[in-house]
């Protein structure tokens, strides 16, 4: 069934609220111009002391401040810094919706948030540390009978990924659908796609969907220091992350958060809400993950799936929104996975402003396509200059104008999951 415009399918599911919290900025216009301006958000850590470990920069969130947003502050003392991130982020995306003026029915709304694992800080940590030491050396009987009285008795809530969705669930009065998706780098998409499903099935009417992250903590950092897999490259941080470009030395990892309202078109249109952007089609596949790199056949058939469901063929797509991870060995695997499914269409990875944002990279950067349809502008790949020369795709280094009105988002992890969705510009 088509609206009364003749183009939509009135199950199509429409964008009508962006928030993002990111290394590039707060709000979608800072976002925005930042892509234009070519402006990376990597830089050298703050959050901690890391000049003793190999990599010392990251995509921070600088200038956030939770208190803007957060109500009751003294919910923060519940609250990880994730929480706080994808607070905001839903908070923004509620607002540019118009969701507070409507009324609505707090059972019809949802929320399906995407979250990594969340570690506690280290200095919550320090007492029950301290009393715990007999003879220089850590004893678990002391921690057992005197460290834990130590501890904050609620400090386990704030670790527990389900949480972010159950403080946004209560920030915004949402007491419909609940959910947290926790699958890496596919989460975000995933997120999308569930949020897209409880809609068309008619359990909600409007559902906050998105991601958050923030793993520059020292204790996930040293771990995450312990792989192959991120650039070291700590005296130009800015030009770190190279996606598909020939110098790239590895990923580089970001924190943030992004958060889209979302409900169907049908309902847009009868309230003459603000239209964003349409989710025409999702799809997800897994390979087994046994291996060190996946083969990529996930990827292919996520976004064959996406695309049928779309309705849409590849020769119709503005750009491909690739995972671009920047890493040596997975980026030309992934530009001949994207080959495969749309042949000659620009790409574009957006993790050289960003870095990985883990399971927020999918929203995020998928409100960041969003801006790039309504603004008829492919962004560019930003510090790919010299691009792999057995690349198989046309990478994106420029921003420039397009007339084409739809885009595939993929992301996909090493252990074999791929998600998939194509979204379309709304006419204005």
């Amino acid at each position: 069934m088509e609206s009364d415009s003749g183009l939509w399918p009135l199950n199509a599911i429409a964008i009508t609220g962006l928030g993002i919290v990111s290394p590039i900025g707060i709000g979608p216009e800072e976002v925005w111009a930042s892509i234009l301006n070519g402006k990376s958000g990597v830089q050298r850590i703050q959050a901690f002391d890391a000049g003793g470990l190999p990599v010392q920069i990251a995509g921070e969130v600088r200038g956030f401040n939770a208190t803007d947003y957060v109500r009751p502050k003294k919910s923060l003392k519940l609250m990880s810094r994730d929480a706080q991130l994808g607070v905001a982020a839903s908070i923004m995306a509620c607002e540019m919706a118009g969701l507070p003026a409507l009324g609505l029915d707090a059972g019809r709304i949802g929320v399906i948030f995407a979250a990594d694992r969340i570690s506690g800080g280290l200095d919550e940590g320090i007492a029950s540390y301290e009393v715990s030491i007999a003879d220089g050396r850590f004893s678990m009987e002391l921690w057992a009978s005197k460290g834990m009285s130590e501890s904050f008795p609620l400090s386990f809530l704030k670790v527990l990924p389900n949480m972010v969705a159950c403080h946004i669930s209560i920030a915004c009065d949402a007491q419909g659908p609940n959910n947290t998706i926790h699958h890496g780098e596919v989460s975000g998409l995933l997120a999308l796609a569930e949020a897209a499903s409880i809609l068309c099935r008619n359990r909600a009417d409007f559902v906050i969907a998105g991601g958050t992250s923030a793993r520059i903590r020292p204790y996930d950092w040293v771990g995450l220091c312990g792989t192959d897999r991120l650039s070291t490259e700590n005296g130009d941080p800015a030009q770190a992350c190279r996606p598909f470009d020939r110098r790239r030395t590895g990923q580089v990892i970001g924190e943030g958060a992004g958060a889209v309202v979302l409900e169907r078109l049908s309902g847009a249109l009868e309230r003459q809400g603000p239209i964003l952007g349409l989710i025409l089609g999702t799809g997800c596949a897994h390979e087994p993950g046994n291996r060190s790199l996946p083969t990529g056949s996930a990827v292919i058939r996520a976004a064959h799936l996406a695309l049928s469901r779309a309705g849409v063929s590849p020769d119709e797509l503005a750009f491909v929104h690739a995972h671009g991870l920047g890493s040596i060995r997975e980026d030309m695997l992934e530009a001949s996975w994207i080959h495969r499914v749309a042949p000659g269409v620009p790409v574009v990875g957006l993790k050289g402003y960003l870095g990985n944002l883990g399971a927020a990279a999918g929203v995020v950067e998928a409100a960041i396509s969003v801006l790039g349809l309504r603004e008829s502008t492919v962004p560019a790949t930003l510090n790919c200059c010299e691009p792999e020369g057995d690349c198989l795709v046309n990478i994106a280094k420029v921003p420039s104008a397009i007339e084409k009105s739809k885009v595939l988002i993929i992301q996909w992890t090493h252990g074999g999951q791929a998600a998939a969705v194509v979204l379309s510009r709304w006419p204005t």
